[in-house]
């Protein structure tokens, strides 16, 4: 099977932009000290597609996604930044 994505390209006007697949379920925990991240079909793609869009060259150093339980990650999560350096 082969997986397609749309990348938008970075602009410093609109700032990163996000989408997200239609049904995406992500969870992030810890347990003994590891970060486990857990995610459905849609939600490894939709962070697959926030990596590359930090991974662009155009974006700068320490831009970020935040995650947690009010805007991406499932209840009971704990808070994920992913950032570029």
């Amino acid at each position: 099977m082969e997986i397609r994505l749309n990348i938008p390209e970075y602009n410093a006007g609109q700032g990163l932009q996000v989408t997200w697949e239609e049904g995406f379920e992500i969870e992030s925990s810890i347990a003994d000290s590891q970060i486990i991240i857990s995610a459905n079909r849609a939600g490894l793609i939709s962070l697959a597609k926030q990596l590359l869009i930090l991974a662009q060259a155009e974006v700068p150093n320490g831009a970020h996604f935040h995650y947690d339980e009010y805007n991406s990650l499932a209840e009971g999560s704990k808070e994920l930044i992913v950032q570029k350096r």
